[in-house]
């Protein structure tokens, strides 16, 4: 009888998250038709109106080319704006504007100050990264500067080429949690694989752990009910909406929280592709195999994860439950708990993407990782869709002797998005760049590797929305066991993915239709 309880309150949680998903997109649409109607009625009526707009939309072109931005993402806007003016300026309101808010860009340096500081550089490891590899230090110093996310020598690092196997290594630690818990996620299914870790979480926070659960409500919203936040609260769990969707011009909109951490007690951290829903687990299987994969880091580094967790949090926390003391979380792990001095645990580099800064940070770690290789750069993601620089990074690369090859889905989750990821095919492999699809189905990984020295794992995909307008964060891993083992996973990969690159050369598939120009022309938009 509760599994039956269970699954119609499991379809309640999914009807009532689909219809307020269908409620207020239908909201913003009406709202959207009423500013259409307004201006075509005014401008019909008035002559002033029309110079007015068209006036306007030329200042508006003018500002969005002089932002610095690349120009793969300026030229959809300009030719939207300049061609039809009203429908450009209106869309460009509601979804172009890019985190400008002045409130949450204040809001967030603000933040920083006060956390960044808190994880300090150490000079020993810079050097002793400097010598084993200079490119690899180089990247470092790059992250550290850009982002304020220290490089660390003292972290172990394991490697999950399986969600499931990441979520059933996260219940175990999660189950010995003494004073924390800090989870952060895109998306989070009320359903099977989440009531598991729910029930750990509540056990806990009765035993007094804190325990802190904060999501995305755009990634979730066709997942939970809208009493969820409510529901962890009455069982002692804190709960936290990250960006609640709306109806309203809301410019904050566009940018959502694409993170995926677990923070243990400030000693054990997760972090990765998955998200806590069925579909990452195997529970269901709705695009064949689902592919993900995820790291797990004990150490000091495990500090950089609870402080992005603390910006994220506080940033939307009221006041008067706001953070105090930060420093309580960090710096959990005695010296006597970190690896031995003989003990080789290689380089790991935990960081933080934004999109209220100008640092492309996550899409310069990935031109980096390609402009240091000399042997292979190696690259999955589950959407291929990128900016002309990365474009011609890529393929240089593969001019100059490099083995560059792109794993993209075999069986796609989102239809559209999958017609312009296969548009970007013809123009790389042209210039000697290999596509694999992943055939057993669809692959959510996001990870790179480059000249078995280093690799990346983390949230960012290769796509506008993850390089443009989330919040993100990865993990660059060097000189350790783990970049073997992401090397191995690439290759057993490769054995079960289709090298399509032939035929999107000189095939059917090196010819764009009609319906993918149009969609790649404006796939910055989406």
């Amino acid at each position: 009888m509760t599994n039956q309880n269970d699954t119609l309150e499991h379809q309640a949680a999914v009807k009532n998250g689909v219809g307020r998903m269908a409620f207020t997109v239908l909201s913003m649409m009406v709202e959207f038709a009423i500013f259409l109607m307004l201006f075509t009625y005014l401008g019909k009526h008035a002559s002033i109106v029309i110079e007015a707009m068209h006036i306007f939309s030329l200042l508006l072109v003018f500002v969005i080319y002089g932002q610095r931005q690349s120009p793969s993402f300026k030229m959809p806007w300009i030719m939207l704006i300049l061609t039809l003016p009203v429908f450009g300026i209106l869309l460009y309101l509601l979804i172009g504007l890019n985190g400008s808010t002045h409130r949450m860009q204040k809001e967030y340096e603000g933040l920083d100050k006060k956390l960044l500081p808190l994880l300090p550089e150490d000079e020993k490891v810079i050097e002793k990264e400097r010598k084993r590899d200079v490119r690899i230090a180089n990247l470092s110093h790059y992250i550290r500067r850009n982002s304020g996310f220290p490089v660390y020598a003292d972290t172990r690092i394991t490697y999950y080429d399986d969600a499931a196997e990441g979520i059933e290594a996260q219940k175990g630690e999660l189950k010995k949690a003494e004073r924390f818990i800090f989870m952060e996620y895109h998306a989070i299914e009320d359903a099977q694989s989440w009531r598991a870790i729910e029930d750990i979480l509540v056990q806990k926070a009765a035993s007094g752990v804190e325990v802190r659960v904060f999501y995305d409500d755009m990634g979730s919203i066709g997942f939970i009910n809208t009493d969820f936040v409510e529901k962890l609260k009455n069982k002692g769990i804190q709960c936290q909406v990250f960006n609640a969707f709306a109806p309203g011009m809301n410019i904050f909109l566009n940018n959502r929280d694409h993170r995926k951490i677990t923070v243990i007690d400030g000693k054990v951290g997760f972090t990765g592709g998955y998200n806590l829903a069925n579909e990452y687990f195997h529970v269901t299987e709705p695009f064949g195999f689902w592919k993900d994969t995820g790291v797990r880091l004990v150490g000091r580094a495990v500090d950089s994860l609870t402080v992005m967790f603390l910006e994220m949090w506080n940033a939307i926390a009221k006041k008067k439950d706001a953070d105090k003391d930060f420093e309580k979380y960090l710096r959990q792990i005695p010296e006597s708990e970190g690896p031995a001095a003989d003990e080789e645990v290689g380089f790991v580099q935990p960081y933080a993407d934004s999109p209220l800064d100008d640092v492309l940070l996550g899409e310069d770690v990935y031109l980096s990782m390609s402009e240091m290789a000399t042997d292979y750069i190696w690259f999955v993601t589950p959407y291929l869709i990128i900016t002309d620089e990365m474009t011609r990074i890529l393929s240089l690369a593969a001019r100059r002797g490099v083995d560059v090859r792109i794993i993209t889905p075999g069986i796609p989750d989102k239809k559209i998005i999958y017609s312009v990821t296969r548009s970007y095919y013809n123009g790389l492999v042209r210039n000697g760049v290999r596509i694999f699809e992943y055939t057993p189905g669809f692959c959510h990984a996001k990870m790179s590797i480059t000249d078995d020295i280093a690799a990346t794992c983390g949230t960012i995909n290769m796509d506008y929305r993850s390089l443009y307008h989330h919040f993100e964060n990865g993990c660059l891993i060097a000189d350790c066991e783990a970049v073997g083992q992401i090397r191995r996973d690439f290759e057993k990969m490769f054995a079960e993915s289709k090298d399509v690159s032939e035929y999107y050369r000189t095939g059917r598939g090196a010819f764009l239709r009609i319906g993918q120009m149009i969609l790649r022309l404006f796939a910055p938009l989406m």
